[in-house]
């Protein structure tokens, strides 16, 4: 059986495991330095490899250290 592998934000490259409907595992591979981690599995999914990369790496944790700062849309409202 095969598992799912992404790169995380750094560069770092993980392992997807689900261990139940419930609970997945990331593992580091190569020559990442982290710790394995587990997580909730999404509701909405069942299989890891349907979804993309950025909701893996959403799921790790990776996304709410490194948010891409974007200026700000002018409101249509204020003149």
């Amino acid at each position: 059986m095969g598992y799912r592998r992404f790169d995380d934000k750094a560069g770092n490259t993980w392992e997807v495991r689900d261990r139940s409907s419930s609970q997945w595992d990331f593992e580091p591979v190569g020559g990442n330095p982290a710790r394995p981690k587990s997580v909730s599995a999404p509701g909405y999914q069942a299989d890891p490899f349907e979804l993309s990369i950025e909701e893996l790496q959403q799921l790790l944790g990776d996304v709410s250290g490194e948010q891409a700062r974007r200026k700000p849309k002018k409101s249509p409202f204020i003149d």
